[in-house]
Formats: C-alpha cells, sequence, structure tokens
C-alpha cells in the first residue's frame, strides 16, 4: 500500500511505502529497495508497524515514476499488492512495482 503526502509547493512527496500485516506473516525483516535508492538491499529498512505489518518513509521528487520492490528477511522479493502499476524488470524475468508520484 502506498501514501503519498505532497509538500506545499508540489516539487516532492514523501512516500509511505506499507507492507500490510497478512503480506508480512512470518516476516521478521523488510526493506524498500528502488531506483530511488540504487536498488539498494539495506538503503531503506522498514519498521515494523502494530498491526504487525512494515512501513517506511521516502522522499522523492515529484512528477516522476519509480520503480521498487520489497525484500523480505533478505532473501525474497515482492511486489506492493497495492501499486500505482507494474512493469517489467530489466534485470529478471518479474515485474516490478511502480510508484507515481
Amino acid at each position: 500500500m502506498l501514501k503519498k503526502r505532497y509538500a506545499r509547493d508540489g516539487s516532492t512527496c514523501t512516500v509511505s511505502f506499507i507492507i500490510q500485516p497478512e503480506q508480512a506473516t512470518g516476516v521478521v525483516t523488510a526493506s524498500v529497495s528502488g531506483d530511488f535508492n540504487n536498488w539498494s538491499r539495506t538503503a531503506t529498512p522498514m519498521k515494523r508497524t502494530p498491526e504487525g505489518g512494515f512501513e517506511a518513509r521516502v522522499k522523492l521528487d515529484a512528477g516522476k515514476e519509480f520503480h521498487f520492490r520489497y525484500l523480505l528477511d533478505d532473501s525474497r522479493w515482492d511486489n506492493d499488492w497495492h501499486a500505482d502499476k507494474y512493469a517489467q524488470s530489466l534485470f529478471r524475468d518479474a515485474e516490478n512495482s511502480v510508484v507515481i508520484v
């Protein structure tokens, strides 16, 4: 799930990347990786929410699209079930989630 909060001047948007509890069942650690952090596995760790999911906030430039995926337990890649859209990954036979800001 994605929540977006735009700056007053509209130049940036803080995106909350949220893994819902039902997607996080049995997951111990999660991070969000995307073209906004050079697909780093460690640059954007997610925090556990009281409901049992995970969340991370990232400030992004408005007017762009960003590809991303979730890395669960340092071993499993998963998409956001509520992404704005999906796009073919260039590096593997899979799709990336896309957030449009």
